[in-house]
């Protein structure tokens, strides 16, 4: 028998009624409680009871046009950033994570703040402002467990609210789960002759995931479109090191999980690609596009069944 997924429930709360507001995020059994706002707005955010409350908080933006954040924790977030973070220029967005019933203490929030930084630099989407890493307070063993439980609801809902420094999009290299899927299918091909490419990629847990190995080209094709979403992503992943030059092309390093077909398309191809035409079923003419719909069929009911 399968064991069925449960799902969770987000609450957000835009508090002045626009989406580019403040704004609270909460999910039901959880006791974590998010507040987000934009700098302009910090004034009347940091007049909320939760402000007050011991927790972590994040600061978002941009310095010399690259994305910048800054991680940190206090027993009074709102006295700690009246005093001090707001002499930060760069920053655009605050983040606070604290509890509902401020019921986490010096030694919580100073783990989260470890682990909050730990986890940024292991994924390196987004440098850190922070001068050196915290080291995590020594917990107890439930307290630990207690705190890995908070951050688990914490991953979820950061990128709900489109924060996704922490989302970790490179897989372990040679994990079990990516060996066993590929062993299973489906697999996809994309060969470019012309540039010596040839990439392989697999739905993983619902990722479209090329897989370490695969190659590249070696740069962006046209220094017209350099300032293309996928350009900036390419050069994002040589940054991080999952794209390494070897030669004329480049190799995955690791398994890396996009978005779509088309975003893998255009990394591999180094330009702007539908890849749900340049994905291919491996020795087949069938495209990805004709797999998904022939999957699609067979998997959907029809309206007739329900008749």
């Amino acid at each position: 028998m399968m064991t069925q997924t449960l799902g969770k429930s987000l609450e957000l709360f835009f508090i002045d009624g626009r989406p580019d507001g403040i704004l609270t995020a909460e999910v039901f059994n959880w006791t974590g409680h998010v507040l987000m706002t934009p700098r302009t707005r910090i004034a009347d955010a940091l007049k909320r009871d939760e402000a007050a409350h011991t927790g972590v908080y994040l600061l978002l933006g941009e310095r010399d046009g690259e994305p910048l954040a800054y991680v940190g924790e206090s027993d009074n977030i709102r006295k700690r950033i009246t005093q001090h973070d707001v002499q930060k220029d760069w920053w655009e967005t605050a983040v606070l994570v604290t509890t509902s019933a401020n019921n986490l203490n010096k030694a919580h929030v100073r783990y989260l703040e470890a682990r909050l930084v730990a986890k940024a630099k292991e994924v390196g989407r987004v440098p850190l402002d922070n001068g050196t890493a915290p080291a995590a307070m020594g917990l107890t063993e439930s307290a630990r467990a207690n705190m890995e439980a908070f951050l688990d609801y914490l991953w979820m809902v950061l990128p709900a609210l489109r924060i996704d420094m922490f989302l970790q999009h490179a897989k372990p290299k040679g994990a079990a789960s990516v060996a066993a899927t590929v062993a299973s299918g489906p697999v996809f091909e994309l060969v470019n002759k012309k540039h010596g490419l040839h990439a392989r990629a697999s739905l993983i847990d619902g990722e479209f995931v090329v897989l370490e190995g695969s190659t590249a080209r070696l740069t962006w094709a046209s220094a017209a479109q350099n300032q293309h979403s996928y350009a900036h992503m390419r050069d994002d992943l040589e940054k991080a090191g999952i794209l390494s030059p070897q030669g004329p092309v480049c190799v995955f390093t690791a398994s890396y999980a996009f978005s779509s077909p088309s975003a893998a398309a255009a990394i591999v191809n180094g330009r702007p690609a539908n890849g749900r035409i340049e994905w291919h079923v491996p020795g087949t003419q069938q495209t990805y596009h004709a797999w998904e719909a022939a999957n699609l069929a067979a998997q959907v009911p029809s309206d007739e069944d329900f008749e």
